[in-house]
C-alpha cells in the first residue's frame, strides 16, 4: 500500500514539476520585452496587496532570501515600476509601492498571458478546472507550511 502511495506522489510531483516548467515558458514568452516572469509576480503580488510592503516581507511570501528579492527589487526600480523608501518608523528598513507605471506594466502582462491561461483552462474544461483547483491549493498551502 505504500509503495502505491509513493508511486502517486512521484507522479503527481513529476506532473507538477512538468506543468510549471511549461507554464513558465509559456507565460515567459508573453510578457512584454524587458520583464521578466519574476518581476510580473512581484508587480502582481504588490498590485494585489495594495499597500506598500518591506523587502524582507514580500520575500517570505516567494519563498525567497532577501539577497534574491533585493535583485529583483532592484531591477523594478531602475525600470521605474516600483518605488523603494526608507520606512520613517525604522530607519534599517525599506519600503517597497508599486509605481504607476508599474501598475500599467503588470496590467499589460497580464493582458498578454491571460487569453494564454484562459485558452488552456477553455480546452481542459472550466468544471475540471474548478475540481482541481482546491486540491492544488490545499498542496500548496501544506507545502508553504511544511517548512
Amino acid at each position: 500500500m505504500k509503495s502505491q502511495t509513493d508511486s502517486l506522489a512521484v507522479m503527481l510531483f513529476s506532473e507538477i514539476l512538468m506543468l510549471d516548467q511549461l507554464a513558465r515558458t509559456a507565460v515567459g514568452r508573453a510578457l512584454p520585452k524587458g520583464m521578466e516572469l519574476s518581476q510580473f509576480s512581484v508587480l502582481n503580488h504588490l498590485a494585489h496587496t495594495g499597500h506598500e510592503r518591506t523587502p524582507a516581507q514580500i520575500a517570505r511570501a516567494f519563498h525567497l532570501t532577501r539577497g534574491a528579492m533585493t535583485n529583483t527589487l532592484n531591477k523594478l526600480e531602475w525600470a521605474g515600476w516600483v518605488h523603494i523608501r526608507p520606512d520613517w518608523d525604522d530607519a534599517r528598513r525599506k519600503l517597497v509601492s508599486l509605481s504607476p507605471s508599474g501598475l500599467i506594466a503588470r496590467d499589460q502582462a497580464l493582458a498578454a498571458i491571460t487569453p494564454i491561461i484562459g485558452d488552456e483552462v477553455e480546452k481542459i474544461g472550466a468544471d475540471r478546472v474548478r475540481v482541481v483547483l482546491p486540491v492544488l491549493r490545499e498542496l500548496r498551502i501544506k507545502l508553504s507550511t511544511a517548512e
